[in-house]
């Protein structure tokens, strides 16, 4: 692909966070570019990623939040100043609001939500359709209460940036805490043998869950108890001690054709094996 990109002299260039965690591993210098705009799309792109470029090839990637059912919502458009980890500012044509899942009150933290009366965004679906026709009880529970609800929880901040946390189903409680997967995984990567990690609830009887990740290393790099225990000492010391990764496994992530981490794959496979503890499994107490 960086062959691709040099010698076709490609200008503009998006891809998947997957694809971009899988370049950085490579000397980027190596291969000089007429890029110009980068862009990042599909799932959140960890801001490791985006300093990594920047300091590799002087470009800034643009990261941006939007689903199947819409177009972009969420952005970095061109010449907006960039925050590091933010997904951007709502987009012209969408009037974006986070609610509260149980007070369903517009907040600075909650759920993503399209307002879509009395006008409803050109860019948002008519609705879903199922093989026998309209899918009332989708529908409803997607617009509910005069918004579009995407399922995606984010945090906006006094300047109108929008982060995200993560989909309300992958955000989990551990000792009444409440942990986004995606903040403990961008950590897990700064790590320099860690290529991917996907952040999952293991059960625990103490804590009712604690974060586990599964983690993917980079080329050269073998799996190894030594290892396991210099990467859990890094998020000890890069986590807040109720966010910390209390378990690790090293694996092949699930991802879908397109390049997105199937947690709700690794999740079930938890809830398969509660109280059993998998033998490749390694734990904080273990060092």
């Amino acid at each position: 692909m960086l062959d691709v990109l040099r010698d076709a002299r490609v200008t503009t260039f998006c891809a998947p966070p997957t694809v971009w965690r899988m370049l950085i591993q490579q000397d980027l210098p190596l291969w000089p570019t007429s890029l110009r705009e980068l862009v990042s799309a599909g799932e959140p792109l960890n801001p490791e990623v985006i300093t990594h470029v920047e300091r590799e090839w002087g470009l800034t990637i643009r990261d941006g939040f939007g689903q199947t059912e819409t177009t972009v919502l969420v952005g970095n458009s061109p010449g907006q100043p960039i925050k590091s980890g933010s997904m951007g500012r709502p987009l012209p044509g969408y009037e974006i609001v986070l609610v509260d899942p149980v007070a369903s009150e517009v907040a600075k933290d909650g759920e993503i939500c399209v307002q879509y009366q009395p006008e409803r965004p050109v860019g948002l679906m008519v609705g879903y359709q199922s093989a026998l026709g309209v899918d009332d009880k989708m529908n409803d529970r997607a617009f509910a209460g005069g918004r579009y609800h995407t399922g995606d929880i984010g945090s906006r901040d006094a300047d109108g940036y929008i982060t995200y946390v993560g989909r309300s189903d992958d955000v989990f409680k551990a000792s009444d805490y409440r942990i986004s997967p995606f903040e403990l995984e961008s950590v897990l990567i700064e790590h320099p043998a860690v290529a991917e990690a996907a952040v999952v609830p293991a059960p625990d009887e103490l804590r009712l869950a604690v974060p586990k990740a599964y983690v993917t290393l980079v080329e050269g790099e073998v799996p190894s108890k030594e290892l396991a225990g210099d990467i859990l000492r890094y998020c000890r010391e890069n986590l807040a001690p109720y966010k910390r990764v209390r378990r690790l496994e090293f694996a092949e992530l699930p991802k879908t054709i397109s390049g997105k981490i199937r947690r709700v794959d690794l999740r079930l496979l938890e809830t398969e094996n509660t109280g059993v503890r998998n033998e490749d499994e390694y734990r904080e107490e273990d060092f």
